[in-house]
C-alpha cells in the first residue's frame, strides 16, 4: 500500500505476547488508547498513548498480573507513551520506525518494523516487538521466564475528518 497522505486516529490497540518459545502466553486489547499516524511533505509521525489500566485479556489472572505493579507498576505510571522520532518508507506498505517508548517510569529507545495496510475504510497497523522488561526496570518475578517476548500488536487507525 502506498503512504496514504493525512492524518489517521488510533482508535484501537490489539495484541499477542509470545515467549521465545514460540507459546502465546496473552493476548488482548487496551480499551483507552490515543494517538495518531501522520502522513505529510514532513514526513510520517507516529504518537500512541494507552492507558495500561484499561488492559482487557479475558483472563482474570492475566488481567491481575499484567496489571500488577510487580510486572508493570501500572499504580505508579498508568499511561505508556510511544512517540515516533524517524519513520521510513521501506515499500509496499512496510516501515521502518524508530522513537522512544516511555512506560515505569523510564524512556528507552525502541526500533520495529510495520507494515500498514487497508481494511474497507480504516487503516491497520501491525508491529512486531521484542519486549525486555529489563530496560523499563523489571527484574525477576512472575514473568521472569518468557521475558524477553515478543510483542504483536495490531492498531487501528480511522482517518481524520477535516475540521468544517
Amino acid at each position: 500500500m502506498e503512504a496514504t497522505v493525512g492524518r489517521w486516529n488510533i482508535e484501537g490497540v490489539e495484541f499477542d505476547v509470545e515467549t521465545a518459545w514460540g507459546l502465546t502466553v496473552a493476548r488482548g486489547r487496551f480499551d483507552r488508547v490515543a494517538g495518531s499516524y501522520k502522513v505529510g511533505p514532513e514526513g510520517t509521525q507516529i504518537e500512541l498513548t494507552l492507558d495500561a489500566r484499561s488492559i482487557v485479556t479475558e483472563n482474570g489472572i492475566w488481567d491481575d498480573l499484567l496489571r500488577s505493579n510487580e510486572l508493570s507498576g501500572i499504580a505508579e505510571h498508568p499511561e505508556v507513551h510511544f512517540t515516533s522520532t524517524d519513520v521510513g518508507d521501506s515499500g509496499q506498505g512496510k516501515l521502518h520506525v524508530e522513537g522512544s517508548l516511555e512506560a515505569t517510569g523510564k524512556v528507552v529507545p525502541v526500533a520495529f518494523d510495520a507494515v500498514v495496510h487497508r481494511v474497507d475504510s480504516r487503516l491497520q497497523m501491525e508491529v512486531a516487538a521484542t519486549v525486555d522488561g529489563q530496560q523499563l526496570g523489571k527484574r525477576g518475578g512472575q514473568l521472569g521466564m518468557i521475558l524477553p517476548a515478543t510483542v504483536h500488536v495490531r492498531v487501528w487507525l480511522t482517518p481524520q475528518m477535516p475540521d468544517s
